[in-house]
């Protein structure tokens, strides 16, 4: 006899729901790679309406992203590859463990990002001035607490190189 698994069957698809401050800011289908019980792996397409430019890094319709969400860390990593498979690096937002409900898996975002090129040569931490002028450090400081721990393990695990979770997007 197995032992019961931490979720049951997964579906194949999901629908990720991105919260920011109590709201929805996003909602997309994925796809369901895996679930072992700690980490959630789904499969998506740039859910953005057209491209968004970040000066570092674009994201645009063909692209795919495969995400790596914890119930157990303060963040989730994206791998962000381009239409035609190149790798193009890692985004990754600090986040409240992640909660799947079924097929929902939601997120809340606490505002800061780190990004990481495919190269590992460009690692930059983002959105601090938005996280500083956000009621979380005032109003949950362990949270805020949390968050600035989870951001510099992000950065360290960029700088010592090729420790992101990496999987071919098909």
């Amino acid at each position: 006899m197995s032992a019961p698994s931490a979720e049951p069957a997964p579906a194949t698809d999901v629908e990720v729901v991105l919260r920011k401050a109590g709201r929805t800011k996003i909602r997309y289908p994925a796809r369901l790679l895996s679930d072992d019980g700690t980490r959630v792996t789904v499969r998506a397409p740039w859910a953005g309406a057209g491209v968004r430019d970040f000066g570092f890094v674009r994201f645009e319709p063909g692209d795919v992203f495969v995400e790596h969400f914890w119930r157990d860390r303060w963040y989730a990593v994206k791998e962000v590859y381009a239409a035609d498979g190149t790798l193009k690096g890692w985004y990754c937002d600090v986040t409240r463990p992640a909660v799947r409900d079924g097929a929902v898996l939601t997120v809340e975002d606490l505002d800061l990002d780190l990004w990481c090129s495919a190269d590992g040569t460009t690692v930059l931490r983002l959105d601090e001035d938005e996280f500083a002028a956000s009621p979380l450090p005032t109003t949950d400081p362990s949270a805020a607490a949390a968050a600035m721990a989870a951001l510099d393990d992000l950065e360290q695990l960029a700088e010592e190189g090729d420790n992101f979770p990496r999987t071919h997007p098909s």
